[in-house]
């Protein structure tokens, strides 16, 4: 068993996968700087992450998968989960080790396969969560603030839905887990890509401390808050409670459709 370390990134574990082949090695452990090696291993390969050669073998995968097996492998990726790097690495070196590699992306019955896929799940469902859970605050200068903490990194894939259905008004989501967020603004873009002066693109902050709105529930704070958004708040509490009927009160089925960890940057629960 030869043990390969690398530095928890698409790029060097694409690189991993080259190394592998080009060293002729196929019983590969794969960890992630930091992580302990296993009991009576030898001297770990560390992968250094290479550029050219990621791209060597996307370029490969991009050849033997279709475009739904390219979306697993990047969809899995955003779930930021370690326990992926195993059967993900396994599943890409399949695809090209593997007489017939298009088709493994299929087969269910491969268990990198389906944890991969299971993966992606995951992810897509948390993204669906994002849309509809996050709330928005309107800040004095009329920008919607809203922030958010998912499990898995999210945040790309929901931006284009955001840039649709709220594209006349200038916003900002941020992400408080991975400390960056996005940030719309439907006229006067620098974007030079959007040509009609709309655009949105990736923001962090050099000093979060700094920033007017608290990481821990999202709130903003009172100087900046729009004069009519605590009222707007207040009502929807008040309808949210109105509707409940406490005789088809079911804790768990709303626990199951609205996972606790939500809340705390959820206006009716707050």
């Amino acid at each position: 068993m030869q043990v390969y370390v690398f530095d928890q990134t698409l790029d060097g574990l694409l690189t991993a996968v080259f190394d592998s082949f080009f060293l002729h090695q196929q019983d590969v452990t794969l960890l992630a700087e930091g992580m302990q090696l296993p009991l009576f291993a030898g001297e770990p390969h560390h992968v250094v992450t290479d550029g050219e050669k990621a791209g060597r073998v996307w370029k490969g995968l991009e050849k033997h998968l279709s475009a739904d097996g390219l979306r697993i492998i990047t969809l899995s990726w955003l779930s930021e989960e370690r326990a992926l790097n195993q059967p993900l690495f396994n599943f890409i070196c399949k695809v090209f080790r593997l007489p017939d590699g298009s088709g493994i992306e299929r087969n269910a019955s491969d268990d990198d396969v389906l944890a991969v896929r299971n993966t992606c799940r995951r992810v897509l469902h948390e993204q669906l969560r994002m849309k509809q859970f996050i709330r928005f605050q309107k800040a004095k200068d009329g920008t919607y603030l809203a922030v958010i903490s998912p499990d898995h990194n999210v945040l790309p894939l929901i931006t284009d839905h955001f840039e649709d259905r709220f594209n006349d008004q200038p916003w900002l989501i941020y992400d408080a887990k991975r400390h960056y967020g996005y940030y719309y603004q439907p006229t006067s873009s620098p974007i030079p890509e959007h040509g009609n002066g709309a655009g949105g693109g990736f923001v962090t902050f050099a000093d979060e401390s700094a920033v007017p709105f608290d990481l821990s529930n999202g709130k903003m704070d009172s100087d900046i808050l729009s004069e009519n958004d605590q009222l707007f708040q207040d009502l929807w509490r008040t309808y949210f409670k109105a509707i409940c009927i406490k005789e088809r009160m079911n804790p768990k089925k709303q626990l199951s459709d609205m996972p606790r960890r939500y809340w705390k940057y959820m206006t009716e629960k707050n």
